[in-house]
């Protein structure tokens, strides 16, 4: 048996096998993240706009008429932000902002009128991004304002999305259109067939990672939905936005020629018609959240609900006589402050609320941040990834707006600063008055506070790069281009 032992090969002991794989192993566990996400899929994304949307939902508590379930059961779903600011207070400047990543002050797109195609190169604007990256990328609605498409940008788009009823008879006051759709249905709606097309997109199979935008035209004017929504606000229970008379008093002469106090309050206080107008406002929000709510269920339903970053968004707010002043076109906070709810598998948690002032210059930086994408360098946002994982972060950045040439609006948690181009000033104390009635800029004892908010105002700011009198304007306002052509017809 002594010399069978001998012929047999030594074993080495259990201790020192696993001393010599320990390296090993440890090299395979260190990899085991990295492979993990190498082989699941990219995110899809669902990008959902508003237009006109202010802060009246349900889950932000600035207005208890407002009736929003299904965006509220968004919200509930992800992070919704309690302080989020628009780049700027109207339509295309907001937009192209957000699409570009670029700010008003640097592209000079200040206004409606203002052509952003001729100064933001495609290479530069957030569906290309998607689509270097190998996305899918197919959308619906406004998400450009209207008058500047660029089809370019997509891999498809749904081209026809009709017209809306048109009211009977009377049609609001003045500027402020309104009026109930008494034989309307949801079906009648151009916002319906958007949404159609977004469910359309989630229940066909991709073969790449899809990017889908949304765009909804309501609440933006005019304010005409299918009679159901008015019945749910009865007039005899409408409630005034809080205001108080002369609020102008302590404005410099640029904010109150903003307001325009003598157009369109002046004739809604005339007309006897304010509630009407905030009945219709009220209504239109209900109609667009039940729209919402039709795509959602889509999301729930499809083979996409597990792996879709959800990011919702309004390009603005909208006053409602607050400050003498309707419409957006203003650096108050009603024009200003617009809903914006993030919703990411894996990072974000259930009805997480954000109080960190943000501007919606973030959006772009975050989507590429979530997909793992590279960040284009000229990209003026940051990425709001830390809060959306964690809400009560430390965040140093305030909140910027932009209105025109030099007029700007810088937002912090406590405090809206604001500086127009003729160098007047507004500063308001949001704690303590959130309806920003007193305005406290001459008052000598906030000076070092006006200073440190001073500090965020854009360094350089650029011409802007004008365009028609009447280009791109939008619904409700008055098209003179259209009525001097009529002139000189006759």
């Amino acid at each position: 048996m002594k010399g069978k032992n001998a012929m047999l090969p030594k074993l080495r002991s259990p201790t020192s096998d696993l001393r010599l794989l320990l390296p090993l192993l440890l090299l395979i566990s260190s990899l085991i993240p990295l492979t993990s996400s190498l082989a699941s899929p990219p995110p899809n994304v669902l990008f959902l706009a508003i237009d006109d949307l202010r802060d009246w939902v349900g889950y932000l508590g600035r207005s208890p008429q407002a009736k929003t379930p299904n965006i509220d059961r968004l919200a509930a779903r992800g992070v919704w932000f309690s302080h989020p600011y628009c780049a700027a207070p109207v339509c295309n400047p907001s937009r192209a902002a957000l699409m570009s990543g670029l700010r008003p002050a640097t592209t000079g797109v200040y206004e409606n009128r203002n052509d952003w195609r001729t100064v933001v190169p495609e290479a530069l604007t957030l569906p290309t991004q998607f689509r270097k990256a190998g996305y899918f990328v197919c959308g619906s609605g406004k998400i450009y304002h209207e008058a500047y498409k660029r089809p370019s940008e997509w891999d498809n788009y749904l081209e026809s999305e009709g017209k809306d009823p048109a009211p009977k008879g009377d049609t609001g006051v003045g500027g402020i259109k309104f009026a109930p759709l008494p034989n309307a249905r949801d079906e009648d709606m151009r916002d319906h067939r958007i949404v159609d097309y977004g469910i359309a997109q989630l229940q066909k199979k991709h073969d790449k990672p899809l990017f889908l935008a949304v765009g909804l035209h309501k609440p933006h004017m005019p304010w005409n939905v299918p009679q159901k929504y008015f019945d749910l606000f009865p007039l005899d229970a409408i409630q005034l936005p809080p205001h108080q008379e002369n609020d102008l008093a302590d404005v410099p002469p640029a904010g109150v020629t903003l307001a325009h106090r003598m157009g369109d309050h002046a004739k809604m206080l005339e007309s006897g018609r304010w509630k009407e107008a905030v009945q219709a406002y009220l209504a239109t929000i209900a109609f667009c959240d039940a729209e919402v709510g039709r795509l959602l269920d889509a999301l729930d339903r499809s083979a996409y609900r597990d792996n879709t970053i959800i990011c919702f968004w309004s390009d603005h707010g909208w006053h409602l006589g607050e400050k003498e002043h309707w419409r957006k076109f203003a650096l108050w906070e009603e024009a200003t402050r617009a809903p914006f709810i993030w919703v990411v598998p894996g990072l974000t948690r259930a009805n997480a609320r954000c109080d960190r002032p943000v501007d919606f210059m973030c959006i772009y930086p975050t989507l590429l941040d979530l997909c793992g994408l590279p960040k284009p360098e000229h990209l003026e946002g940051v990425s709001i990834r830390p809060l959306l994982a964690d809400p009560s972060a430390a965040w140093a950045p305030p909140a910027l707006t932009t209105y025109c040439f030099q007029n700007h609006a810088v937002r912090s948690e406590g405090w809206r600063y604001i500086r127009y181009a003729d160098g007047g000033e507004e500063l308001y104390d949001e704690a303590k008055d959130p309806n920003e009635w007193t305005n406290l800029a001459q008052n000598p004892d906030f000076a070092d506070r006006k200073a440190a908010l001073a500090k965020s105002l854009p360094e350089k700011n650029h011409a802007d790069i004008g365009g028609g009198k009447n280009a791109g304007a939008e619904e409700g306002l008055p098209n003179k281009a259209k009525k001097n052509r009529k002139k000189r017809a006759q």
